[in-house]
């Protein structure tokens, strides 16, 4: 037997561990399950290579509960250590065998630890951790490591039969939740579910070992896709739209599987549904800096042996290589989008509706996936119809050019709301897309910026006859306006609201209220950024001088009729635009119910 004390750098090593350097106590499961499954992948690639004399048996890691004993067992038959081994990767701290594996046989086998210091997070829930091992060299005796969590060890010869590793966890009285067969299920699904070596745990493997993300996108077909959603996502019960399959060998290694679920609505935005596996071992769902914030918002799995982690795994390391993991990873999406595009557009029609705000984010934060969004991003007109942009602006870019030389593209943003003025737009001639989501603003800002002599004109932001041709005066006098000024300032707010006078058609409405696009696209922006309501610093109210109404308001001698052709018809106006609030709106709707009753003597 020999006693000894653990080579470490400072004597208060594992105060450290604990409080520093593992966020989570129940993460020492994870590492110790790691350690087993490079122990059974040394092992097998040691007998691929032919290193081996003796038959290696089915490999399998096996977690046990001895609950009458306070004891949590991990089990392995990989490769197990001589004494010499464990002296060297268990006696020091932050030597990692699998390194020097990894150096020595230039295995391109996805070993997993790289710091050496993931077995030492059992000491995180234990008051003493056991160690039996076996080596798998012919001759050697087993060994026997006993640390109550000390620097202080006990090394001794065993009596092991079968190759591998046992290690058993002494668990501290406050942690005697991991005795429960329920959390250790829990943490196994969390941390293991895809480990590459059978976990048995109640007698029942635990783990998928072959992953769909492993496997070559030809060899997967769409059932296989759609049935690994539902087991990544097994509360989710609807169906993915559409999947990408990411495969990059160079200049990282990275594989993963990214799906399009259905999302109309910001509030649906849940980020933290991609996975961070590395090779197989599930890092986080915090996907910071590895994937842009747009596409965060997708659900599914990343794995990469290439991301740089802190020493416990628990965190992603920022640097450069993130961001070029990052970029690659947007490109790479961008692309597969516009392969789908090009195969099969009316499926991808199919689907855009509920893809386009994640799209659009992308389009307006990452300025490579905007380049590439343009083979593939849709606008729809009010019809249902889907056009690249590039298709629509060479369908307006003749007829729809302003006085002032620029391409006009109408656009509404709801089509029952803004009714009225659509049909005024299309009357004329004209094509009007339905721009519909809440990032519709930057958008067009972000087209107008690229496009240039293009500018987006909301149906009903103005008179569309002034972007055309010469604003047409009117006949009122000074006078005329003044009357019309003072009797319209009885019924809306000055404050609110800025009268101009303009010769529209007369069988055009007698009042148009819009609001200027510049000044609508400011309080967006601010109704965006978390405002509580919108306000709108003005409105335009535009008095139609050649409307029956108007001209007969002008002729109206009597002022209580003045007054009530006025209010009734601006009221009116108001009432469709939700500009009529409280008594004003009840008023309204009441006279209009008496006015029906009179009309027809009931």
């Amino acid at each position: 037997m020999e006693k000894g004390k653990i080579k470490v750098t400072a004597e208060n090593i594992f105060p450290i561990i604990k409080k520093f350097l593992y966020s989570y106590n129940d993460i020492f499961l994870r590492e110790l399950i790691s350690n087993a499954v490079d122990a059974c992948v040394k092992i097998k690639t040691l007998a691929n290579l032919g290193k081996l004399n003796i038959k290696v048996n089915k490999l399998e890691i096996e977690v046990k509960v001895d609950k009458a004993n306070k004891i949590l067992i991990i089990a392995d038959n990989g490769i197990g250590m001589t004494i010499a081994e464990v002296k060297k990767y268990i006696n020091q701290i932050a030597f990692s065998s699998a390194e020097e594996f990894l150096k020595k046989y230039k295995t391109e086998d996805a070993i997993i630890g790289n710091f050496g210091l993931g077995f030492y997070s059992s000491f995180l829930v234990s008051d003493k951790v056991e160690i039996l091992t076996k080596s798998y060299q012919q001759g050697i005796h087993s060994v026997h490591w006993i640390c109550d969590g000390t620097p202080n060890f006990i090394l001794r010869d065993a009596k092991k039969e079968k190759i591998g590793t046992v290690i058993l966890l002494h668990l501290n009285e406050k942690y005697k939740e991991f005795l429960e067969d329920y959390k250790i299920l829990e943490l196994l699904k969390k941390y293991c579910r895809f480990l590459p070596i059978p976990i048995k745990f109640k007698n029942k493997i635990i783990n998928n070992t072959h992953p769909l993300w492993k496997k070559k996108s030809l060899e997967i077909n769409e059932k296989e896709y759609r049935d690994f959603y539902k087991e990544l996502f097994p509360e989710i019960l609807e169906d993915p739209l559409l999947w990408i399959h990411l495969n990059i060998e160079h200049p990282f290694k990275l594989t993963g599987i990214l799906y399009f679920s259905k999302l109309t609505n910001p509030m649906d935005l849940k980020k933290d549904k991609i996975h961070l596996y590395q090779n197989q071992v599930f890092v986080t769902e915090h996907l910071e800096g590895i994937v842009p914030d747009f596409l965060s918002f997708l659900k599914g799995v990343i794995d990469s042996p290439d991301i740089p982690l802190n020493v416990s795994r628990s965190h992603i390391k920022s640097n450069i290589t993130l961001k070029k993991i990052s970029n690659y990873i947007t490109r790479k999406i961008a692309d597969r989008l516009t392969k789908m595009f090009l195969k099969d557009r009316k499926s991808f029609e199919k689907n855009w509706k509920n893809i386009k705000l994640i799209i659009e984010y992308g389009m307006i934060s990452e300025p490579i996936f905007y380049e590439k969004a343009k083979a593939f991003a849709l606008y729809s007109d009010i019809n249902g119809k889907y056009f690249l942009f590039s298709e629509f602006l060479e369908k307006i870019k003749k007829k729809q050019k302003s006085k002032a030389n620029k391409i006009i593209c109408f656009y509404a943003t709801n089509l029952d709301e803004q009714n009225l003025y659509i049909e005024n737009v299309l009357q004329k001639g004209y094509k009007v897309l339905l721009l519909d989501t809440h990032l519709t603003v930057h958008l067009i800002q972000k087209l107008e910026t690229d496009i240039n002599n293009l500018s987006f004109v909301r149906v009903d932001s103005q008179n569309i006859e002034n972007i055309f041709m010469e604003k047409k005066g009117t006949n009122l006098t000074q006078q005329e306006k003044n009357t019309l000024k003072k009797e319209i300032g009885k019924t809306i707010d000055n404050k609110k609201f800025q009268i101009k006078f303009e010769n529209l058609n007369e069988n055009y409405l007698p009042f148009i209220i819009n609001i200027p696009e510049f000044i609508r696209r400011i309080n967006e922006i601010n109704l965006m950024r978390n405002f509580k309501e919108k306000n709108y610093y003005n409105y335009n109210l535009v008095v139609n001088t050649n409307n029956k109404i108007i001209k007969r308001i002008l002729r109206e001698n009597k002022q209580e009729i003045k007054t009530t052709l006025i209010r009734d018809s601006l009221e009116f106006i108001l009432l469709c635009h939700n500009l009529l609030k409280g008594k004003n709106k009840n008023s309204l709707i009441k006279r209009i119910l008496e006015n029906i009753c009179t009309c027809y003597k009931i």
